[in-house]
């Protein structure tokens, strides 16, 4: 199982020998459950709503997720929206204006020792109709993942706003992600004391890094930015489509970039930048540049009205179960919903108290259970992001589940 870690040589379970061991460890050592919402203050529309999920709160279960839901138009009038210059990201789109992104989240820290993944979730983080989603599976320690997800959407908002002439999705993302590396960089340098546990245990934190895979929705397009092995892909109309690439060493273009640098790719365990990193490109681990780089691959897709769900995991999620399989798992779910009567499910026009969708957060319960039942040796988090317009079956006649 440790081979599909994606993080360095010995990350996996220390039990792993003694499968015995191993079963005794998982009885006694319940899966945790990471999540947190943060809501705008008193006053605010529930649509401007952001949810930060982070792992600040640890829950002995994984039965339970966190999402945001809404179908109203925005109230901001279309005539505010368009102040962004012609050259910045356009706010209005042939889906329905103002609609708002229903999501579900599950992190789960499963075999590992410790909990390195972070989930950003930060909606209408620039003018209302732009939503940021994103997933960060950190290797060596937790906190260059956690400073993306702190950090990574206020710099894409930056970014955003400094492009005063030629904007263009892949130039702002690529310049984020090299910023947010810059940061990661100055902080290890600095004197700052580490509050984490650093698994290498080096004086500035240089072998900690993270993976990145972003995801920004606006009312017509979704852009993909991937920097490592975590993935998006894309449901639409019952076909799983990619919109990201895992940076594997052994990929073909990888290989050659890194050994163009001087670097070596060494089978130990699986493919490794230097016989050590299971991936070829991570936000840090400054130890391994220029080898390993943080520049992501980034890919702008637009919406179309079949555009079902669009899924966020880390590896530990694609270690073990398909792209294929997952959405069709996402499907189920989101369809199962449909099928119930408003009275009996949360999942229909109206926001539940919480702030959750039950259909999304279901999803994603579900697909990080299955990863586990698959013997996923990894963290695995999930985002699950409904793109479908509000729709629900005037009979409960034979409605297919699953296609």
């Amino acid at each position: 199982m440790a081979g599909m870690c994606c993080g360095f040589v010995g990350e996996g379970d220390s039990s792993a020998n003694s499968r015995p061991s191993r079963r005794r460890n998982l009885d006694m050592l319940p899966f945790k459950y990471i999540a947190d919402m943060t809501v705008a203050p008193s006053g605010t529309s529930r649509k401007r709503r952001q949810a930060d999920l982070s792992g600040k709160k640890d829950f002995e279960s994984c039965e339970g997720s966190n999402g945001d839901r809404g179908n109203e138009k925005s109230k901001k009038n279309k005539n505010e929206s368009s102040k962004v210059s012609e050259n910045k990201p356009s706010t209005e789109g042939n889906l329905e204006d103002g609609e708002f992104p229903k999501f579900g989240v599950t992190s789960v820290c499963g075999r590992r020792r410790d909990m390195e993944d972070s989930v950003s979730v930060q909606t209408s983080f620039y003018e209302e109709l732009f939503h940021f989603f994103g997933v960060f599976d950190g290797h060596g320690c937790s906190h260059v993942a956690t400073m993306c997800k702190e950090r990574l959407h206020e710099i894409l908002k930056e970014q955003i706003n400094e492009s005063q002439e030629n904007f263009e999705w892949n130039s702002t993302m690529q310049q984020g992600f090299a910023r947010m590396d810059d940061e990661v960089q100055r902080w290890n340098s600095s004197s700052q004391t580490v509050t984490c546990r650093c698994e290498l245990q080096t004086p500035h934190c240089d072998a900690v890094g993270s993976t990145a895979v972003v995801a920004v929705v606006t009312p017509d397009k979704i852009i993909v930015s991937n920097c490592g092995d975590s993935r998006a892909v894309l449901c639409r109309n019952g076909v799983a489509i990619p919109l990201s690439f895992d940076h594997k060493p052994d990929r073909p273009d990888e290989l050659i970039r890194v050994e163009a640098a001087g670097g070596r790719v060494i089978y130990w365990d699986g493919p490794r930048v230097l016989g050590v990193l299971a991936m070829s490109r991570a936000i840090g681990d400054n130890y391994l540049k220029p080898y390993v780089i943080s520049e992501p691959e980034v890919t702008v897709t637009e919406r179309r009205v079949e555009d079902e769900c669009l899924i966020l995991a880390s590896d530990g999620l694609w270690d073990v179960v398909s792209n294929e399989t997952a959405c069709g798992v996402v499907r189920m779910c989101l369809k199962a919903h449909m099928m119930t009567s408003p009275a009996e499910s949360p999942a229909n026009n109206e926001v539940t108290t919480d702030g959750s969708d039950q259909a999304c957060s279901d999803a994603s319960i579900l697909l990080t259970k299955l990863a586990l039942a698959r013997h996923s040796s990894d963290n695995v988090s999930v985002v699950v992001i409904d793109l479908r317009k509000d729709q629900r079956p005037t009979s409960n006649s034979n409605y297919n589940l699953i296609n």
